[in-house]
């Protein structure tokens, strides 16, 4: 965890914008004895944010709608690890019917387009 102090400095940024972006609820910060405290996963989606404001352009208005979607991806993302973590649990049979399956719906779906 790491007090706003030490956020700033490790990423070079203006105190406003942190702030700004807490208040925004684009990051979600914790609070310790009045203190805002940042976990591992805040201090990266600021860096984030910085490299989309830098690297892409992307403005504030626009902003939310981006960190929007890439939260859904990563869900998304989560999701399949943990669905491809339970196939792998499944017994070999039923595993390989499975893959047989999802790998059936390429071809099908080959005809149809």
């Amino acid at each position: 965890m790491k007090a706003l102090a030490e956020l700033i400095v490790e990423l070079d940024c203006p105190r406003e914008d942190l702030v700004l972006w807490v208040e925004r609820r684009w990051i979600l910060p914790a609070q310790q004895e009045g203190n805002l405290v940042f976990s591992d996963a805040d201090v990266a989606r600021a860096q984030m944010i910085i490299e989309l404001r830098r690297d892409m352009g992307i403005d504030d208005e626009a902003m939310p709608v981006v960190l929007d979607l890439l939260d859904k991806l990563y869900g998304v993302r989560r999701q399949m690890r943990e669905l491809l973590s339970a196939v792998g649990e499944l017994p070999e049979a039923q595993r390989d019917m499975l893959m047989r399956r999802i790998g059936g719906l390429d071809s099908e779906d080959d005809g149809k387009t």
